[in-house]
C-alpha cells in the first residue's frame, strides 16, 4: 500500500514540476506584433544583402558602389541578430524573398549603367522609408523586449542609411520619394519597385501599420524618440 502512495506522491510531484515549466513556456511566446516584424525585418535584410551584392557588380557610380557595399555588410550583421532572437523565441523564417522584392531585384539585374544606379538608389531609398517605419512600430507596440531592443538597435543604422542615400540621390538627380500622406506598407510585404516614388519619406509622421498588417498607430518620426 505504501509503494502506491508513494508512486502517487512522486507523479503527483512530477506534475507539479511540469505545469510551471508549461507556463514559463506559455509565457514566453512572442506576440503576432513581434513575430511578423522579425520576419519581416529578416525579409528586409535578405534583400539588402543581395542588392549590396549587385551594386559591387554593376554599379557604375563608385558611390553606389561603396555604400551598397556598407548597408549590405550593415545588414548582413543586423540579420545575425534577427536570426538568434527569432531561434530563442520559436519564430520560423523564410529564405525567400517576397514577390515585390524578386520583382525589384529582376528589374535590377536588367539594368546596367546610370540606369541600374537610379533603379538601385530609389530602391533603397523606398525600402528603408518602410523599415524605418516598421521599426517605429515594433518599438512602440511589441511585446518582447528581446525583440523591441533589436528594433532600438537597428533603428539609427536604418535612419543612417537612409541619410547617406538621401545625400547620394542628391548628388546623382536621383528623386527622393516624398510623404504622400498614406500608410506604409510593413518592410517585405508589399515593397514597391524600383522606380516607385509613392512613399513618405521619414521625418513625415503618417499611419503606419505593424508588419503584416497590424492596426494603424500614429508613429514618430524616424531619428526622433
Amino acid at each position: 500500500m505504501w509503494g502506491f502512495k508513494r508512486l502517487g506522491l512522486l507523479a503527483a510531484l512530477v506534475l507539479v514540476g511540469i505545469a510551471p515549466a508549461a507556463a514559463a513556456q506559455a509565457a514566453v511566446q512572442p506576440s503576432q506584433q513581434d513575430t511578423q516584424y522579425l520576419q519581416a525585418i529578416h525579409q528586409v535584410n535578405l534583400f539588402e544583402i543581395g542588392k549590396g551584392e549587385l551594386a559591387g557588380q554593376k554599379a557604375q557610380d563608385q558611390g553606389v558602389k561603396d555604400l551598397g557595399q556598407q548597408i549590405g555588410t550593415d545588414h548582413t550583421q543586423l540579420d545575425e541578430t534577427v536570426q538568434q532572437v527569432a531561434s530563442q523565441l520559436g519564430v520560423e523564417l523564410t529564405s525567400e524573398l517576397t514577390a515585390d522584392q524578386q520583382d525589384a531585384t529582376d528589374q535590377m539585374n536588367n539594368a546596367s549603367g546610370e540606369e541600374f544606379d537610379q533603379l538601385w538608389v530609389t530602391s533603397n531609398l523606398t525600402g528603408h522609408v518602410q523599415a524605418i517605419q516598421a521599426t517605429q512600430t515594433e518599438i512602440s507596440q511589441g511585446s518582447d523586449s528581446s525583440v523591441i531592443e533589436l528594433a532600438q538597435t537597428a533603428l539609427p543604422t536604418l535612419q543612417t542609411h537612409y541619410d547617406e542615400l538621401v545625400e547620394l540621390a542628391n548628388q546623382m538627380g536621383v528623386q527622393v520619394p516624398q510623404s504622400t500622406g498614406t500608410a506604409t506598407p510593413s518592410p517585405g510585404m508589399t515593397t514597391p519597385g524600383p522606380g516607385t516614388t509613392e512613399s513618405p519619406a521619414p521625418g513625415s509622421t503618417t499611419e503606419s501599420p505593424a508588419p503584416g498588417g497590424g492596426t494603424g498607430t500614429e508613429t514618430p518620426a524616424p531619428g526622433n524618440s
